[in-house]
């Protein structure tokens, strides 16, 4: 039993722990909010949500970067090229999940927290699609490329 789960985990690893540490990543924005929220000295949502959204994007990208996708961009220049490939994609995401709120919330009168749910799935699958196929993309070594 253990095995046959063990083997399903290592089939399934990477979207597993994908969803594992979103999951903790959804928590941490949400505690960070909370605290900035109460604590700063501010009349507004935006500077806590912002706060919220780079903690939780700092945190997002180091456990996509060493647990999921197990990155191998080696040196300064190559980590930070990938850190603002993936905030670039998240700003994007966010951009869109904005957009999509306010056009089915604001501009349609769609019930809100529906329209945020679908918003958020599509947003989730657009980030791991970027993470898997553009930020954290396995290099190919033409050493080990099998001749047609």
């Amino acid at each position: 039993m253990i095995k046959k789960l063990w083997e399903l985990f290592q089939k399934h690893r990477e979207a597993l722990l994908y969803l594992i540490f979103g999951g903790l990543t959804t928590v941490l924005n949400y505690l960070v909010f909370v605290l900035c929220s109460r604590l700063l000295p501010v009349e507004t949502t935006t500077i806590p949500n912002l706060i919220a959204w780079v903690v939780a994007v700092l945190f997002a990208y180091a456990t996509n970067r060493i647990w999921v996708f197990q990155s191998a961009a080696q040196g300064f220049g190559a980590v930070v090229r990938e850190l603002a490939a993936f905030a670039g994609a998240r700003v994007f995401t966010l951009v869109l999940e904005m957009a999509i709120l306010w056009i089915f919330v604001d501009y349609l009168g769609l019930l809100d927290l529906v329209v945020k749910i679908a918003a958020n799935v599509l947003v989730i699958v657009l980030n791991y699609v970027f993470s898997k196929l553009w930020i954290f993309k396995k290099k190919i070594d033409p050493a080990n490329e099998k001749s047609m």
